[in-house]
């Protein structure tokens, strides 16, 4: 139960650390700033394996949108064990 919500807390640090990035995305701040650098750091590691089997569509990037959707189907199953 415990180990269930602890990875249940891990799903919405790592949607916050996304959707902290898609902002970030929208205006024009440095790599080296320690904020973006930990966010970048979060989000890399589950975002370069959709990107690699995802198809270029020129410069919209639409993998940040998967793994939204793949945290959000993630949580689900985390609340259903939880609740079951």
């Amino acid at each position: 139960m415990i180990l269930l919500q602890f990875i249940n807390a891990l799903i919405m640090a790592a949607w916050i650390a996304l959707f902290v990035r898609v902002i970030l995305s929208w205006f024009p701040v440095s790599r080296e700033n320690p904020v973006v650098s930990v966010v970048f750091q979060i989000t890399d590691p589950m975002l370069v394996p959709i990107r690699r089997i995802m198809p270029r569509t020129g410069m919209l990037d639409l993998s940040p949108l998967v793994l939204f959707f793949l945290l959000y189907f993630l949580r689900i199953l985390v609340n259903a064990a939880l609740a079951g």
